[in-house]
């Protein structure tokens, strides 16, 4: 490569053994070479290795466009990016040409002249694979000249160029991602005019613009992402344009907890501080996790819009800046992320769920409790007996000394800045808690045990076995039953909440 790099004219270039090649024949023969050699491809994409990986390596060996259909944060931009890692290293261009004309096979006006003129003396450069992809988000307010491009009447003027000359002519983003990849993300955002004037490049190679005779062969590798969702509510694709594009592939979310929590924990940025004095246990992480597939499945959140991988990656840095808050206030060196520490994921998930009817009626905030509730009761079931089973078994109940301690009018009340010596105690002053965690998890280190043992609280609330208030930056436990009969006329008592 480094003496390819050497090479400073067409006449060098000619005596070496490169050969042109479209974009696409250069994807696919390099993806083949990948193959091959068994390399993975595609770094960073978790989940997809047997569904959307394998549609896109086909389509590339076809050499189609590709359609990447997917709801928000299922990684579809990423994994157009990471096309470019499929193209040769670097391709030498013309010097000079703003479209970056292939030296062995020119088709600009620029192009054709420095050859015509210059010969074997032809100046070349080296055009690196990162500048070979450009990206366009597509909005309403997109033109045809944006794309495509238009008509220059300040460069007929100052050049003396009569307007039916190639030279007068601004190129737009489209033509000047010649020999790249060129990426258009939400296409149905695009007027319905504005793809219309993509048929041509995508059947026909060539581009129009205005009433010119223009015909260039252009070689580009397109990519498309769109939303489901978008077909009916913001827009459409044309028909003619999805015929137009070969390939459509079908993205989709992490289909088990494992994949999202891998996702979230690659892609989640936490500083060097909180790394070193902060612990998460995989039990607050497959939490973090768990909340993305409640809500994924909740009555009140519109399935058609998704739930972004977004959403547990941006609660799982609140979740620890949460704990570190706490760790900061109380002058601790260290400390381990709670279950209390939840409540600071609330502002990461209202802002990222859309809710339907039902939802705006209950409010973002309190759909955020309830996804955190569910995803503790479920995975209660994991780490501990289901206590709605255990009530009914003739076998003693694990859950009974606890309850009991609640009975006797016994609170305990665990806010989210509470220092560790008062949450160690209020821990352990409920009787048979540590002894339930010490029994089923033996092994468990200290912070875990004391992590457990909060859990089972909210656990059992969720269950019906105890009443958990929402304080301002915290929770408060006490007896269910006592707390139903002890309401004043004003309490608002959510009866349609599952726990009453």
């Amino acid at each position: 490569m480094t003496k390819l790099l050497d090479i400073k004219t067409l006449g060098q270039l000619k005596q070496t053994d490169y050969r042109s090649r479209s974009v696409k024949d250069e994807l696919r023969q390099n993806l083949v070479l990948q193959l091959q050699n068994k390399e993975g491809g595609f770094e960073g994409i978790v989940g997809f290795e047997d569904t959307v990986i394998p549609d896109l390596q086909t389509a590339i060996l076809s050499r189609h466009n590709i359609l990447l259909l997917g709801l928000r944060g299922q990684a579809k931009t990423r994994i157009a990016r990471l096309m470019v890692n499929l193209l040769d290293e670097y391709v030498p261009y013309i010097e000079g040409s703003e479209l970056y004309d292939d030296p062995l096979k020119p088709i600009s006006w620029f192009g054709h002249n420095e050859i015509a003129t210059k010969g074997d003396d032809t100046p070349i450069a080296w055009m690196h694979r990162s500048e070979r992809y450009t990206e366009k988000l597509a909005t309403p307010d997109v033109t045809v000249a944006d794309l495509i491009g238009d008509v220059d009447p300040i460069k007929a003027a100052t050049m003396r160029l009569n307007y039916s000359d190639e030279r007068v002519i601004h190129f737009g983003l489209i033509p000047r991602s010649h020999r790249g990849i060129f990426v258009i993300n939400e296409l149905p955002d695009l007027q319905a005019r504005i793809q219309v004037s993509l048929f041509n490049i995508l059947q026909e190679r060539d581009i129009q613009i205005r009433g010119f005779k223009l015909r260039l062969p252009l070689d580009i590798q397109f990519i498309f992402t769109a939303n489901p969702e978008d077909y009916t509510n913001r827009g459409a694709i044309v028909t003619p344009l999805k015929d137009r594009i070969e390939s459509q592939i079908l993205t989709h979310y992490p289909r088990s907890v494992e994949v999202s929590r891998k996702i979230t924990q690659q892609e989640a940025y936490l500083a060097p501080e909180q790394q070193a004095s902060i612990e998460a246990d995989g039990l607050v992480k497959d939490l973090v996790e768990q909340i993305a597939f409640e809500a994924r499945n909740s009555e009140y959140i519109d399935k058609k819009s998704g739930v972004s991988a977004r959403l547990t990656i941006s609660a799982y840095e609140n979740l620890v800046s949460n704990a570190e808050r706490r760790m900061i206030i109380n002058r601790e060196a260290s400390t381990f992320v709670r279950i209390s520490d939840f409540l600071g994921v609330i502002p990461a998930i209202t802002g990222k769920i859309e809710l339907v009817y039902e939802g705006e009626l209950e409010g973002p905030a309190k759909v955020a409790n309830m996804l955190i509730g569910k995803a503790v009761k479920t995975l209660l079931l994991q780490f501990f007996p289901d206590p709605e089973k255990v009530k009914k078994s003739k076998t003693p109940n694990p859950y009974i000394e606890i309850i009991n301690w609640f009975s006797d009018s016994n609170t305990i009340l665990l806010n989210d800045d509470l220092p560790f010596e008062e949450y160690k105690g209020a821990l352990n002053s409920v009787a048979g808690l540590k002894d339930l965690v010490k029994r089923l998890h033996p092994k468990v280190s200290a912070n875990q045990q004391l992590l457990l043992m909060e859990f089972v609280l909210h656990g059992l609330a969720e269950f019906s076995q105890l009443n958990k208030g929402f304080l301002d930056n915290g929770f408060a436990f006490s007896d269910m039953f006592n707390s139903l009969f002890n309401l004043e006329p004003d309490d608002d008592l959510d009866i349609d909440d599952d726990r009453y």
